[in-house]
């Protein structure tokens, strides 16, 4: 997939804050190196508009390239045939070359991994080979004492700097894989848990009972059903709709517990894990909640009144899976709405709680 806009952008000013920084660094280890050999009047002036001037002048050209990224791929490959470049000028000095080529190195794995760093490599070995005609070797030098600490602020700081970016680069990757999840688990509409999110807690619970079994007494689930939900969408619309899957979702958030687990089954369904709670106090909270969604109201039409059919099931040792606690729920909430609807049907000795009026 073509790798634009933002993206591109992106590398190009992430890469504008290092290549300035680098460049500087790699101009003073250039400069120590070359000064001994009396270099002509041109290759000072090349030199800094290498290391002060290229930044800036790459960063704009990516910033204008209807590729961005693409073009900052072709200013690293830039960097490296340079960086060889300087080395054949630098007439191999040992250790200005070996921190000029590592310092590219470094950098051209941190962009683009073992394939970019063979890349980089061959666009030095092309540097190096026009500038040992420009300079054609005639001995390697050895390094001055006042050249290894030249070296050192590049050896030290461009370093930390780039693991910073790389950290500040792994933190940003993992911030958004995590708001990614979160989305694929979440209803758009409630932002509750959406089916399969939820279904997973569901497991997770039935795991934890068969783990514990002293706590096999404690933990229900509860399905809930809006009665007559396609009528309302018939009569005030689906905007109305959504308004009243909206009102239940925060209504479950604001009254039932931090540890209870909510999620929207699909359609006008919704579904709680009510964990280490019996099964007596599970359905005086759900019947609570049906009676306070009854009493609320509708800025779209002061008429529209609606109810909630509830089934409920504790969790029981005997079940293989938590598919068969989820059936017992779900056979409860179909003797809710079968029974009258707007009431609360429990699966142990089918306790029904319902309204003094449907």
């Amino acid at each position: 997939m073509q790798k634009t806009g933002r993206k591109g952008l992106s590398l190009a000013r992430r890469l504008y804050t290092s290549r300035i920084l680098g460049l500087a660094l790699g101009l003073l280890v250039v400069s120590a190196a070359v000064y001994p050999l009396d270099p002509a009047p041109w290759v000072w002036g090349f030199m800094l508009f290498n290391g002060l001037l290229w930044p800036h002048v790459s960063y704009q050209w990516a910033r204008r390239a209807a590729v961005p990224y693409h073009a900052e791929h072709r200013n690293l490959l830039i960097d490296a045939f340079l960086g060889g470049f300087w080395v054949a000028a630098m007439q191999f000095n040992p250790l200005p070359t070996a921190v000029t080529l590592a310092m590219m190195a470094m950098n051209n794995v941190a962009i683009g991994g073992l394939r970019f760093l063979l890349v980089g490599a061959a666009a030095q070995v092309s540097g190096i080979a026009l500038g040992v005609l420009i300079f054609p070797l005639a001995s390697v030098p050895m390094t001055s004492p006042a050249q290894l600490y030249a070296c050192l602020p590049l050896l030290c700081l461009y370093p930390l700097a780039l693991g910073w970016i790389c950290f500040r680069q792994a933190h940003t990757l993992g911030r958004q894989k995590r708001e990614l999840l979160a989305l694929s688990r979440t209803d758009s509409l409630t932002g509750l848990l959406n089916h399969g999110a939820w279904k997973d807690r569901l497991n997770e619970e039935f795991q934890r009972h068969l783990r514990h079994p002293s706590d096999a007494t404690h933990g229900a689930i509860a399905l809930i059903d809006i009665d007559h939900f396609k009528a309302i969408n018939d009569t005030y619309g689906h905007g109305a709709g959504d308004v009243v899957l909206r009102q239940l979702g925060k209504l479950l958030r604001q009254n039932l517990r931090a540890t209870d687990v909510i999620g929207r089954y699909g359609g006008d369904e919704f579904c709680v894990i009510l964990p280490d709670l019996t099964l007596h106090n599970a359905v005086q909270a759900m019947d609570g909640l049906r009676e306070r969604f009854a009493t609320l109201g509708y800025d779209q039409d002061p008429t529209l009144k609606v109810s909630l059919s509830i089934g409920l099931a504790a969790f029981n040792p005997a079940y293989g899976d938590a598919t068969a606690w989820l059936n017992d729920a779900d056979q409860m909430l179909y003797e809710a709405k079968t029974g009258g609807r707007n009431r609360v049907v429990c699966q142990r000795h089918r306790l029904v709680l319902e309204a003094s009026a449907v």
